[in-house]
């Protein structure tokens, strides 16, 4: 078995001062959860209302990149545009988060076993990696809510 050597006095309390700023980092980290929170929640929202608004006014890049636009009331690209608008905008602002993120996430699971499951297994084959991230990312907003910056919180509501 070779020696072992005592490790230096500068590296053993560079180990202890890492040890005690971990905690420090830790607390800061904690602190910052429910604003890093509220940033993917403005993000995620704005995204998805922003496919809605493409789809139903033929904005950006108009329904699915054509420049036009989902004709009213067809089953299903047309709910599915609302349900992207409305829900995204309610989850941008943080008003009704969790409901409106249990909505958008369940049209959006629809949307990827009826629309891109047929064509292949993986989404990365059949296109709907979109559908996916936004139902899981939904998900995780039902279940952590809005974060610390949110309407609902600045008026008090509990969501």
């Amino acid at each position: 078995m070779p020696p072992t050597t005592a490790p230096s006095p500068s590296a053993a309390a560079s180990t202890a001062t890492a040890a005690n700023a971990s905690p420090a980092l830790s607390e800061r980290l904690d602190a910052a959860r429910p604003y890093a929170l509220s940033a993917f929640r403005i993000v995620v929202g704005l995204l998805f209302a922003c496919h809605g608004i493409a789809s139903l006014f033929g904005v950006l890049g108009g329904a699915a990149g054509t420049g036009g636009t989902i004709e009213a009331g067809t089953w299903p690209g047309w709910y599915a545009a609302a349900i992207q608008l409305v829900g995204g905008g309610l989850v941008l602002l943080g008003v009704g988060t969790r409901t409106a993120a249990l909505v958008s996430s369940g049209s959006m699971a629809y949307a990827y076993f009826d629309v891109h499951q047929s064509m292949a297994l993986w989404p990365i084959q059949n296109g709907g990696e979109a559908s996916a991230m936004f139902s899981w990312a939904f998900l995780l907003l039902v279940f952590t809510g809005p974060g610390a910056l949110s309407l609902d919180r600045l008026f008090g509501r509990k969501n």
